[in-house]
């Protein structure tokens, strides 16, 4: 087996960073678009209720009665349209070191001597 000089060691030991920073921002992603679903359905259930259903807001664990619906709903979606925007950022880290990840691995396999991957 050949020696592994200390440039290839400091690839693998980047490579290894990429592949946990990459699981990180896929379970932050996954989390965001779950809330992302949660908030959609709320409006939609919001939507189909009659006008005089009463209508509770969570706040921290006390649901609290509230007589805004328009407000509510305007929170709602503002809340909807900062989690489409977090998602759609952490798809774009997602994608640039997804793009840093497989460089390094075909430079890693170079290295080794290993096929290309590609």
């Amino acid at each position: 087996m050949k020696e592994i000089s200390p440039q290839l060691q400091n690839q693998i030991q980047q490579y290894q960073q990429l592949q946990q920073q990459l699981q990180v921002l896929g379970t932050q992603r996954l989390q965001l678009e779950a809330k992302l679903r949660e908030v959609e359905a709320t409006l939609e259930e919001l939507s189909k209720l009659p006008e005089k259903a009463p209508v509770y807001k969570s706040i921290g664990v006390l649901l609290v009665k509230t007589d805004d619906r328009e407000a509510l709903k305007k929170e709602l979606e503002e809340h909807k349209e900062t989690l489409t925007i977090r998602v759609k950022a952490i798809q774009k880290q997602e994608k640039a070191l997804g793009e840093r990840y497989e460089d390094l691995q075909r430079k890693i396999q170079t290295a080794l001597g290993g096929p290309q991957a590609g």
